[in-house]
C-alpha cells in the first residue's frame, strides 16, 4: 500500500511540473481596453494584466495629460501595427560645451528590448554636429556590436535634406539588434563652431527622418525621434511553433508568415481576409461591397461582382456573355437583344437631336439678348450711363466695339499679344480690321471694387483731352470681363527706357527733361484746366509711356479720382505704389493734389539718377530713392548719384536746377510742396534756357550757391522744411513703410 501511495504522489508532482512547465496560452478578456489615446493596442499587446500575451507585450496607458499616451516601459508609443512593428519615441543622445569648451551637459541613453528587435531595414544611426563623432553599442545574442560615425565641417553652410557628411551623417545597422546605448562625442568641444553648434547629438531613427540646417542649433525641449522596432511571438520558427497546437496563436483563416527569419514568429490572414490573425483569426472580405472596401474588385460594374469567401467572381447577368472584367471581355448583349438595344438608342438619339435643335434655335436669339444685358449690367453699364449723364460729349465719341471685333483684333487673346500687365487687367496689342493698332486693356473681375476701377477709368478719361495723354478710342461691354481700347504707344514706358543700360545711355538730358516737362504739363492739366479737377493718385514711370518720338503719354487712371470743386481733399483707402506714395497721405487718408507733387517728384529722381523708386537689392540706406536722395544732398554728395553721363559743363546748373525742384517735390508737409503748375511752368522755363542759354536765371543764384557748397539757405533745408534743417530729411527717414506690391500697384 506504502509502494502505490509514493507512485502516486510522483504522478501526482509530475502532472504540476507538466502544467507549470508549459505556456498557457493567454487570451484577453472583454473587458481590456483595445486603445490608448488615438493609438489602437492590438493583440498580442495589451493594457492591464491577463489582457497582453505575456510580459513582453503589456503597455502602459498614461491618462495623466491632455491626451492619453501609451508607454512600452517608459518609452512613448506611436504607433502598433499587426504586420511586426511597433514605433517608439527615442531619446537623443547629446554632448554640449559652452564657448570656452567646458561640458555643459551630456546624455547617453540605453534601450533594452528583450526579445524584440531594432529593425535594420527601417531605421538608421545619425549623427548631427559639426566637430561629432558618435557610437551605437549593443548585442546581436551574445555577440557585442559597436559602429559609428563623424561630421566635420566649418560652417554652417550645410546643404538641406543632405545627410551625407557634412553636419550630418548616417549609417545602416545591423539585423537582430536587441538592446543599444548611444554615445555622442566631440573632438576639439565646439570651440571653434560654438556660435552654431555647441552640441553633439547621436539617434537611431526611421529612415524618413530629413536633416535640416537648424538641427545644428538643437532640439527643442526634450526631444523623442520615432524608431522602428521588429515584434514577433515566442521562441521558435513557424515549423516548430505550429507542432504544439495548443500555444500556435495564428488562429482561423491565417497563416505564419515564413518569411520572417528573426527570432519568434508571426502571423498574417491569408489572402482575401482580414483582421487580427493573433486574437479571434481572419474574417473574409467583401470586395463586392464597395461602400466599404472600393475598387477592390476588377469587375466591370458593380452587379457583375459575387462574393466568395476568401475571394470573388464576376458574373454576367442575364441575357448578356463575356467574363464581366474590366479589361477583358465585359458583358456583351446576346444577339437578339442588341438589336433591340440598338434601334431604341437610335431612334431616341435622332429624337434628342431633333427636339434640342428645336429648342436651341427658339432660344438662341433671347438667350443671347439676356447675356448681353446681363453682362452691360454686370460690367457697370448702368453705373457708365449714370455717371456720363449730365456731362459735356467730347469732340470725337468713343466708339462701342463688339466682342468679335476685339478677338479678331487680339487672335482671341493671344498670350503673343501681352504687352503689358498691372494690377488692375491686362494690356493687349490688337489690329483693327482697319489696320489701326491698339490698345486693348482687359480688366479682372474680382469684386465690385473692380467694376468701380473700370468705370472710374472710363468717367476720368472721358474728362480729358491732351496730347500727351493715352488716348481712350471705345470700350466693349458685351463680355464678362468688361475691355477699354486706347491709341497703341509702340516705344515702350520710360520706366524701361532709365533702368535699361542699353536705352538709358541714348537718352540725353535735353530728352529726360523735356518728357518731365510734358508729364508735368498733363498734371498741372488734370489739376487746374479740366472741367472738374483730377487727381492721379498713381504717377510713376511705368505709367508714362513713350511714342516714337520720345513724347511722353500718361497712362492708367484706374486709381485717379474726381475732386469736386468746393473740395481740396479726398478722404480714401490709400492707394499707391511702393517707393512713390506721398507720406502724408499714407498717414492721413486725405489725398490731395500734393500726392501726385510727391510722386512726381520721385519721377524727377529717377530720371536724373537713373535709379529705381525702391530696390530691395541695394543697402538698406540706398532702397528708397527719395531718402537716398535727401541724405546724398545732406552729405553734399548729389553729383556722386546721378547718372555719369548726363552731367557736363552745360547743363551743370540746369541740372541742379531740377534737382532742387525735386528736393521740394518731396516736403514732407503738402503745403509746402509746389503745385503742379508751378512745377511745369520751372520745368518749361528751364527747357527754354536749353534752347535760348542767353536766358538769365539768376534770380536762383541763391539756392544755387547752397547746392553747390551744401550750405542751407534760409528759405530751404536740406529736408526742405522752413523751420528746421534736418526736420524734412529725418520725417522722409521715419516714415519709410513696406507696402503689399501688387503687380506695381
Amino acid at each position: 500500500m506504502g509502494s502505490y501511495a509514493m507512485l502516486l504522489q510522483f504522478m501526482l508532482a509530475g502532472v504540476l511540473l507538466a502544467s507549470i512547465a508549459a505556456p498557457l496560452r493567454v487570451q484577453p478578456g472583454p473587458d481590456c481596453p483595445d486603445q490608448c489615446g488615438n493609438v489602437s493596442i492590438p493583440f498580442p499587446f495589451g493594457i492591464g494584466k491577463g489582457c497582453y500575451f505575456d510580459a513582453s507585450f503589456s503597455i502602459s496607458c498614461n491618462q495623466s495629460g491632455v491626451h492619453a499616451q501609451p508607454f512600452y516601459g517608459n518609452i512613448p508609443v506611436r504607433n502598433i501595427s499587426l504586420n511586426g512593428e511597433i514605433r517608439l519615441l527615442c531619446l537623443i543622445a547629446y554632448d554640449c560645451y559652452n564657448k570656452s569648451g567646458d561640458s555643459v551637459r551630456r546624455n547617453r541613453p540605453s534601450l533594452t528590448l528583450g526579445q524584440f528587435t531594432i529593425s535594420d531595414t527601417q531605421n538608421n544611426f545619425v549623427a548631427i554636429g559639426c566637430d561629432t563623432y558618435a557610437t551605437i553599442q549593443g548585442y546581436q545574442g551574445n555577440d557585442r556590436y559597436t559602429t559609428g560615425c563623424m561630421s566635420i565641417c566649418d560652417s554652417q553652410k550645410v546643404v538641406d535634406d543632405s545627410c551625407s557628411g557634412v553636419g550630418c551623417c548616417e549609417i545602416p545597422i545591423p539585423k537582430g539588434l536587441e538592446n543599444s546605448t548611444l554615445t555622442a562625442s566631440s573632438y576639439f568641444q565646439h570651440k571653434n563652431v560654438t556660435e552654431f553648434n555647441s552640441c553633439s547629438y547621436a539617434f537611431v531613427v526611421e529612415k524618413e527622418f530629413t536633416f535640416s540646417p537648424k538641427y545644428l542649433q538643437g532640439f527643442e525641449g526634450e526631444t523623442r525621434l520615432p524608431m522602428v522596432v521588429d515584434w514577433a511571438v515566442g521562441d521558435e520558427s513557424c515549423e516548430l511553433a505550429a507542432q504544439n497546437n495548443s500555444t500556435f496563436l495564428c488562429k482561423g483563416n491565417s497563416t505564419c508568415d515564413g518569411s520572417y527569419n528573426g527570432r519568434g514568429y508571426r502571423c498574417k490572414c491569408v489572402d482575401g481576409y482580414q483582421g487580427n490573425p493573433y486574437l479571434d483569426g481572419c474574417y473574409d472580405i467583401d470586395e463586392c461591397n464597395t461602400t466599404t472596401n472600393p475598387d477592390l474588385h476588377k469587375c466591370e460594374k458593380p452587379g457583375y461582382c459575387v462574393n466568395e469567401l476568401g475571394n470573388y467572381t464576376c458574373k454576367c447577368p442575364k441575357g448578356y456573355h463575356g467574363d464581366g472584367r474590366k479589361g477583358g471581355k465585359g458583358c456583351i448583349p446576346n444577339q437578339i437583344q442588341l438589336v433591340q438595344i440598338a434601334l431604341g438608342v437610335s431612334i431616341c438619339s435622332v429624337a434628342v437631336v431633333a427636339g434640342s435643335a428645336w429648342l436651341y434655335m427658339l432660344h438662341k436669339k433671347r438667350k443671347l439678348i439676356k447675356l448681353k444685358e446681363k453682362f452691360f449690367k454686370q460690367n457697370g453699364g448702368l453705373m457708365l450711363q449714370q455717371q456720363l449723364t449730365g456731362r459735356d460729349a467730347s469732340s470725337e465719341t468713343a466708339k462701342i466695339f463688339t466682342a468679335e471685333e476685339l478677338k479678331r483684333a487680339t487672335s482671341n487673346y493671344d498670350e503673343s499679344m501681352i504687352v503689358g500687365r498691372g494690377g488692375y487687367g491686362t494690356v493687349y496689342k490688337g489690329i483693327l480690321e482697319s489696320n489701326n493698332m491698339v490698345a486693348i486693356k482687359k480688366s479682372k473681375i474680382v469684386d465690385q471694387s473692380q467694376i468701380e476701377q473700370f468705370i472710374n477709368e472710363v468717367v476720368v478719361l472721358s474728362q480729358i483731352n491732351h496730347r500727351n495723354v493715352v488716348k481712350l478710342l471705345g470700350c466693349c461691354l458685351e463680355e464678362e470681363v468688361p475691355l477699354l481700347v486706347y491709341e497703341f504707344v509702340a516705344n515702350g514706358t520710360l520706366f524701361d527706357h532709365i533702368h535699361d543700360k542699353g536705352r538709358a545711355a541714348t537718352m540725353p538730358w535735353g530728352t529726360r527733361l523735356r518728357i518731365a516737362a510734358e508729364t508735368a504739363g498733363v498734371l498741372s492739366y488734370l489739376h487746374s484746366a479740366a472741367s472738374i479737377p483730377i487727381i492721379h493718385r498713381d504717377v510713376k514711370t511705368t505709367n508714362i509711356l513713350l511714342d516714337d518720338n520720345y513724347t511722353a503719354k500718361v497712362s492708367d487712371f484706374g486709381a485717379s479720382r474726381l475732386v469736386p470743386v468746393d473740395q481740396t481733399q479726398l478722404s480714401t483707402m490709400v492707394q499707391g505704389t511702393l517707393g512713390y506714395l506721398d507720406p502724408e497721405y499714407l498717414h492721413t487718408n486725405q489725398l490731395t493734389e500734393k500726392s501726385d507733387v510727391y510722386s512726381f517728384g520721385v519721377v524727377l529722381l529717377e530720371l536724373l539718377t537713373g535709379r529705381k523708386a525702391i530696390a530691395f537689392d541695394r543697402p538698406e540706406e540706398e532702397r528708397s530713392l527719395a531718402k537716398y536722395f535727401l541724405s546724398s544732398l545732406r552729405k553734399d554728395r548729389l553729383f556722386d548719384i546721378l547718372e555719369t553721363h548726363l552731367v557736363d559743363e552745360e547743363n551743370r546748373n540746369q541740372i541742379m536746377e531740377v534737382a532742387k525742384l525735386a528736393m521740394r517735390c518731396l516736403e514732407i508737409k503738402g503745403e509746402e510742396r509746389p503745385s503742379m503748375k508751378e512745377v511745369a511752368m520751372e520745368l518749361e522755363g528751364l527747357r527754354l534756357t536749353e534752347k535760348h542759354p542767353w536766358v538769365n536765371l539768376e534770380s536762383n543764384s541763391e539756392e544755387t550757391e547752397y547746392l553747390l557748397d551744401g550750405k542751407p539757405s534760409d528759405r530751404y533745408s536740406y529736408g526742405g522744411s522752413r523751420s528746421n534743417t534736418s526736420s524734412g530729411y529725418d520725417s522722409i527717414q521715419s516714415h519709410v513703410v513696406i507696402l503689399p506690391l501688387d503687380n506695381g500697384r
